[in-house]
């Protein structure tokens, strides 16, 4: 099953683009799913298990590193790759 999902990090502490940049990055070395960034979200686009396994294991770091952050997640049950 193919998904997207349109996400966004804010972490509660001065200095927060380092973390967010690092998060994208970390996103962007699994090469079975495409990612699209903008100024307020990161688009995630693919198969469903690799983007939530990526995720979980991606979010937890963030939470392990940075607690007081917060995820938005809109998670859409089909790519919408290039449709906007």
């Amino acid at each position: 099953m193919q998904i997207s999902v349109d996400i966004s990090l804010y972490p509660l502490k001065k200095g927060y683009e380092q973390p967010i940049l690092g998060f994208i990055a970390a996103l962007e070395k699994e090469p079975n799913v495409d990612i699209v960034r903008n100024e307020l979200s990161t688009q995630i686009h693919g198969d469903y298990a690799i983007i939530m396994t990526l995720l979980h294991e991606e979010i937890y770091a963030v939470f392990k590193e940075l607690p007081d952050s917060v995820f938005v997640l809109k998670i859409v049950g089909n790519n919408r790759k290039g449709i906007y």
